[in-house]
């Protein structure tokens, strides 16, 4: 059981998890833009905020 949770642990998060977790918050955003049934407009602007702090993140880490 133990191997078998590993294994979808390094399936799903990889090398790198704020990756996973940018793509579990990108799509949180989006289900809840959708279900509160807001503008699309809302879920275009948190979902590039989402994505450009993602980018930083990224560029801090390879300075490093």
């Amino acid at each position: 059981m133990r191997t078998f949770g590993r294994f979808w642990w390094d399936f799903l998060v990889g090398d790198d998890p704020k990756l996973a977790a940018a793509v579990v918050l990108v799509l949180g955003a989006g289900a809840v833009a959708v279900a509160l049934t807001t503008g699309s407009w809302i879920a275009v602007v948190v979902g590039a905020a989402l994505v450009l702090a993602f980018v930083v993140t990224l560029a801090i880490d390879v300075r490093l």
